[in-house]
């Protein structure tokens, strides 16, 4: 039996890993099974090569937990070690047996070689009380040892008796660790972990429904069914992403999608990223349907190394507005165990990331130009995120120009070229600026967009979750000017040089003015006195983009115009002099005039839907008393 002291000093690379392996506890299983698939790839790695003369079968990694004796294990049948290899690669932490591997054999196309042995391998014991290792090289005339080990730096290592090649790591758990004695716990760390690893993970039996090996038949003379107990197996050895794309069919990149994410709304479509140089990337990203949910779409992106699972926190991996994505991104260039400020700096994490983007860009750019109809009808569930991607990643916004559509109130589409050719001749300016009316809410503004179509102009309909910020980055590249179709009286808006002549007298106009003020909230309301067409209504209320634009950044927190206490509501009341009720209130005495001014007031709130409580009760009750 050989004692001694395990190599761990402080300047060796075992702190390094500490700080950063260890932050979550149950990692310590991926690592442990990594290993496990790690030790079998490399065994079939060396009987390609014709230096393993047994027969090399059943390759899959076995977890066994045994509640009584409080163990788990993670048993594997892959290469094995010798006496010198633990003293080598578990003894002399600072060493890796898959980096030496890998150097070894790199000429001879090794299988992925998951992780470091030695380093993840201490993981164990940020859960045990006693570590094992029962191993059995696969090398001719190997003697099996065992390894253990209480946590501290010190260790036995002696020989035993094993039958069958591979390694055993058993884990006798501490009781501050009972958690990872219960099947449900194991069986949902492995589920995270190791789905998709390239090696059989068995954990447990299961059920499974066979035909009678007897043959036996039921009254319709078909084989019954009998129920047998079967190993259960975890993962999907040959996932989607690692299968190249001409290999796959429309149904299996859906059906790969319901794997990832049972339970939901079939995608909109799909991108295989395959990648071989000047770095290894390979996944399988979807376009799920957006709408206006942001915020619960993200950390949708599974990130792997080798087909072991890593984080679907992937925002310091991909840009921001692509972690609305949902997939899986793999590659062995991206570090298992690594901090985020690592990855923000990694020139491969840059790469991948500027790589990814690209691809994006360009299948949104060919689905474009192949089939502009089909484009548009996924525009609704796809243009929060393109337009998130235009008011976050420069270079997304430049690629994103070519397909970034417009929808107007008759469901139209546009790119913003085509618009403004659309719209030059009705909606430029006196200052030769170029006007985009618009609308949140087509049934809130319903009345003022006809009204709009009537005079020549044309409506935008944008009402997505960072249409207030698209607006401002679109009039800053283009040039052009965004107002809401409550903004102001449409033709003030556009800003046209002939006026309409009134049909009041200057003494009418000044006399309709404190009509409405005595009505109105002073505080709320501006009066404004305009001659518009005779067809435009008495009264609007209109709110001055300026200030509408200042209050909704105040509401979103931005600016930091928070300093300057919370900005009141305020509403412009444009009296329409040309039109005939309003020359009716000004005839009018007394408390006629009075009603018919608050009714035409209330009908234009109402229009609004800003008519409510009390202010609601006495319109109605007003509104019969004039019928």
């Amino acid at each position: 039996m050989q004692k001694g002291s395990i190599n761990v000093q402080s300047e060796n690379i075992f702190p390094i890993i500490k700080k950063f392996l260890y932050s979550d506890t149950e990692i310590f299983l991926r690592e442990l099974v990594s290993n496990a698939v790690d030790a079998s790839q490399k065994l079939m790695t060396l009987s390609s090569a014709g230096e393993v003369k047994q027969e090399v079968v059943n390759l899959k990694v076995e977890v066994i937990l045994d509640k009584k004796k409080k163990t788990l294990t993670i048993r594997d049948h892959g290469i094995g070690m010798t006496q010198d290899e633990v003293n080598k690669y578990i003894n002399e932490v600072a060493f890796s047996g898959a980096e030496e591997f890998l150097e070894q054999y790199k000429d001879k196309d090794p299988k992925s070689i998951i992780g470091h042995f030695g380093l993840g391998f201490y993981s164990s014991f940020m859960v045990s009380s006693k570590v094992q290792i029962k191993t059995l090289s696969f090398k001719e005339g190997s003697k099996a040892v065992q390894w253990e080990s209480n946590g501290d730096p010190t260790y036995e290592l002696k020989e035993i008796k094993k039958k069958s090649r591979g390694t055993d790591i058993v884990l006798h758990i501490d009781k501050d660790s009972k958690e990872f004695l219960e099947e449900n716990r194991i069986s949902g760390i492995l589920n995270k972990y190791c789905k998709f690893l390239p090696i059989d993970i068995e954990f447990g039996t299961k059920q499974e429904s066979i035909d009678d090996p007897k043959g036996k038949k039921d009254k319709d003379g078909n084989v019954e069914k009998v129920s047998v107990e079967v190993p259960n197996i975890i993962n999907n050895t040959h996932p989607a992403w690692i299968k190249k794309p001409v290999d796959l069919k429309p149904e299996d990149y859906k059906s790969f999608y319901s794997e990832l994410y049972p339970f939901t709304e079939e995608p909109l479509f799909h991108i295989h990223l395959n990648v071989d140089y000047p770095f290894n990337l390979t996944g399988i990203l979807y376009f799920p349907k957006l709408k206006n949910q942001i915020e619960l779409q993200k950390n949708k992106i599974q990130l792997y190394s080798n087909q072991v699972f890593i984080t679907d926190s992937v925002e310091n991996i991909v840009p921001e507005f692509l972690t609305l994505l949902h997939g899986v991104i793999d590659s062995p260039d991206i570090p298992l165990n690594v901090s985020r400020s690592y990855l923000q700096s990694d020139s491969n994490v840059r790469k991948i990331s500027n790589h990814i983007t690209k691809k994006v860009a360009d299948k949104l750019s060919g689905m474009f130009k192949k089939d502009r109809k089909d484009f548009e009808k996924k525009w609704d569930d796809i243009n929060v995120f393109i337009q998130y991607g235009i008011l976050t990643d420069e270079k997304f916004n430049e690629k994103a120009k070519a397909f970034s559509m417009l929808k107007n109130a008759k469901n139209e589409y546009f790119t913003i070229e085509e618009y403004k050719e659309k719209v030059k001749a009705a909606q430029t300016d006196k200052n030769e600026k170029l006007v985009f009316l618009y609308s949140h809410d087509k049934d809130e503004h319903h009345s003022l967009i006809e009204s709009a179509y009537s005079k020549g102009y044309d409506v935008l309909i944008m009402d997505g979750p960072l249409s207030s910020h698209y607006i401002s980055k679109a009039e800053q590249d283009f040039g052009v000017s965004f107002a809401r179709v409550d903004a102001d009286t449409i033709d003030k808006i556009i800003a046209k040089e002939e006026d309409i002549p009134s049909k009041l007298t200057k003494e009418q106009e000044e006399l309709l003015k404190p009509i409405f003020e005595d009505i109105s909230e002073k505080e709320k309301y501006t009066v404004q006195i305009e001659s518009l067409s005779e067809t435009e209504k008495p009264v609007l209320i209109t709110q001055s983009e300026f200030m509408r634009r200042m209050k909704e950044q105040q509401a979103a927190g931005g600016g930091g115009m928070n300093m300057m206490g919370v900005m009141p509501e305020m509403y412009n009341l444009v009296i329409n002099t040309n039109h005939p009720l309003i020359s009716k209130i000004i005839d009018s005495k007394g408390k006629k005039q009075k009603k018919l001014a608050k009714q035409s007031l209330d009908l234009a709130l109402l229009s609004h839907g800003m008519l409510k409580g009390k202010d609601l009760t006495e319109f109605v009750e007003r509104s019969f008393d004039l019928i």
